[in-house]
């Protein structure tokens, strides 16, 4: 099986890499379209900013390819941010898979919760297949300030200030906004369910 991790100008890829690695996988991790094409699994993981990384995307062409893309695709964090079709972060549209905006939290005085979200949050209303060996209300590692909203594809809620998507799914594409690479047994459950599609 070919595996193939998307380089881009955004962080992360080595820890998917080693995450990969203890479950036994190689992986390679390209910006080369002919590879991506070419793999059997697709990880899109990330952790910058949404316009620059874009801009990094276009520019290679990135952004069509991924979207035709036929075999799995895991978005993970940013990744799945970008596979929305549009993001507060500094009004930047993105790639479109999910018909879904990307919006900033807006914490409320009285609750003095920080922004960014880091930290372990607990996951319910679970439907995919990649949660086939995961348990409602299991806690994931996450770190963001910007957010899928709910809608048609969300395949699992967190609540940070509001409920939103911690996941989504369409078609072949598949996402997450917390870091499975980084949440323990689950989040590992959640890899190996994603490789064995």
């Amino acid at each position: 099986m070919k595996t193939a991790i998307l380089k881009y100008n955004a962080g992360n890829t080595r820890s998917v890499l080693f995450a990969l690695e203890r479950l036994g996988v190689e992986a390679t991790v390209t910006d080369d379209p002919e590879e991506l094409k070419a793999a059997d699994k697709v990880i899109f993981p990330g952790v910058g900013e949404a316009s620059t990384a874009m801009a990094y995307l276009r520019e290679r062409k990135l952004d069509t390819l991924i979207k035709d893309l036929k075999q799995p695709v895991l978005g993970i964090c940013l990744g799945m941010q970008l596979l929305c079709k549009h993001s507060e972060e500094n009004n930047t549209d993105c790639i479109g898979v999910f018909d879904l905006e990307v919006k900033k939290f807006q914490s409320p005085v009285e609750n003095l919760l920080k922004i960014p979200q880091i930290g372990w949050n607990n996951i319910t209303g679970l439907h995919s297949v990649i949660f086939e060996h995961v348990n409602q209300n299991d806690y994931m590692y996450f770190v963001h300030s910007y957010f899928a909203e709910l809608g048609s594809e969300t395949t699992a809620i967190a609540n940070y200030v509001i409920n939103y998507s911690a996941a989504l799914q369409k078609d072949n594409f598949y996402a997450v906004q917390f870091h499975p690479e980084k949440s323990a047994e689950a989040g590992q459950n959640i890899i190996e369910s994603f490789l064995r599609l």
